[in-house]
């Protein structure tokens, strides 16, 4: 059944149900039995006057008319159309501005829906409903709340006065699907060449940090990334929202952090995170995304004993993400002076993988840096390029067409290689 022929088959049917004489006074149960009895005859009705319009009706299968009857019982007394766009597996995000204007990324394509809710009071009720599905609750008082669905879906909804065009709900979305290399290789974001090289790297315990924008795929290469690592070892994840779907190790400790409760008190951070992790005794530790002072902390478990540790940060280039570390860092020790800052990620930081959302919205691997030591002369942080992306002549205003190269520079520290004894010539 296509989607337009969906919703259309919704929306005949919400009208006929809500037109009911009896609809207030029957349960929820009763109200999805009269909904498939509802469309049973609609398919029967369909059947004794076929035509181009009703015979896609008549060969609706079983699994189809389940989600017609879930989606009419959710627009009745439940998430209405929020419920339709988030049964599709197919959506990686949601962005609703206000009632009349949505908007979903389906196969890497953002685009605004026809539908929308009947008012603004409609979709604050959902929200409301949404919300507190999750235990959580969003008032005027309270107008901002973050949490994440059983699916791991992360979920920001802001509600007015703070939200000026009416209340807005931003959803992102991750495949059930565990993220692989092959996977990353299949869709051009790496060379084979590149994928054994990091397997290397990983296996021999050089710690990384993955950087890039918004919707660059930071998490999903980390994903990627963690399936390198040995099963035997013992490995502890710390995440805002746990995103994370590291398959193959066992002995394996989730973390996430929480939220202050209504009274200000309770909340966890991923710095508390990392400090009681440290005493877990992790072989390695991979932190989801740094952001603030915790930064300071992740240097520092990096710097003793937990090699191979891995992460991701928010920025625009290699360089971006060394001095955001830097800010990072600096918030978690305020004083502390710029050289010695330097000097800690030097010691820490063994490689950064930039990638980047280009003009064509596909998402490459466009640089691998090694970071090779501290100039004390200029007080700059030496980077040696390893790999960077570059464009061919078949790039177009529209298509971008190019790969991941080797730059002429040899590795500069191999001594992790050599004590994993993995004799990669890189």
């Amino acid at each position: 059944m296509t989607d337009l022929m969906r919703h259309y088959l919704v929306g005949k049917l919400k009208t006929e149900i809500q037109d009911h004489a009896e609809l207030t006074n029957l349960n929820n149960d009763q109200l999805k039995a009269l909904i498939s009895k509802t469309l049973e005859d609609k398919i029967e009705e369909a059947k004794t006057m076929p035509d181009e319009e009703t015979s896609e009706l008549c060969s609706i299968n079983y699994k189809e008319k389940r989600l017609v009857i879930t989606s009419v019982f959710e627009s009745i007394r439940g998430l209405g159309v929020l419920w339709e766009i988030i049964s599709d597996p197919d959506v990686t995000e949601v962005m609703i501005n206000g009632y009349q204007d949505i908007f979903i990324e389906k196969r890497g394509t953002l685009f605004k829906l026809d539908n929308q809710f009947e008012s603004k009071r409609e979709l604050e009720i959902i929200i409301t409903k949404f919300v507190s599905r999750a235990g959580r609750a969003v008032n005027e008082s309270e107008p901002i709340v973050d949490f994440r669905l059983e699916d791991g879906s992360r979920v920001n909804a802001v509600m007015p006065p703070i939200a000026l065009n009416g209340p807005i709900v931003t959803i992102r979305r991750f495949s059930k699907e565990t993220m692989t290399i092959d996977k990353l290789i299949e869709y051009g974001s790496l060379t084979p060449e590149v994928a054994q090289v990091l397997k290397s790297l990983v296996e021999s315990k050089y710690n990384i940090i993955v950087s890039g924008g918004t919707g660059s795929g930071k998490t999903t290469f980390l994903n990627a990334l963690s399936n390198f690592i040995p099963v035997d070892e013992r490995i502890i994840t710390i995440e805002d929202s746990a995103e994370l779907q590291i398959k193959n190790i066992v002995n394996l400790v989730r973390l996430e952090t929480r939220n202050a409760g209504s009274d200000g008190k309770g909340a966890i951070t991923i710095r508390d995170l990392i400090k009681s992790a440290l005493r877990m005794r992790p072989e390695r530790i991979v932190v989801g995304e740094v952001r603030g002072a915790e930064a300071l902390d992740m240097l520092q478990a990096m710097n003793t004993g937990h090699d191979g540790s891995l992460s991701t940060g928010h920025a625009n280039s290699t360089r971006d993400m060394l001095s955001r570390l830097e800010t990072m860092v600096l918030q978690g020790a305020e004083g502390l002076p710029l050289e010695a800052i330097r000097q800690q990620i030097v010691s820490a930081v063994d490689i950064i993988i930039h990638l980047a959302r280009l003009r064509d919205r596909s998402r490459k691997t466009m640089e691998i840096v090694e970071v090779v030591g501290f100039e004390k002369s200029s007080n700059h942080i030496i980077l040696n390029p390893l790999y960077e992306f570059r464009e061919t002549a078949g790039s177009t205003k529209s298509t971008v067409v190019g790969q991941l190269t080797r730059t002429t520079n040899p590795m500069m520290n191999k001594h992790k290689l050599e004590i994993a004894g993995i004799g990669l010539d890189i």
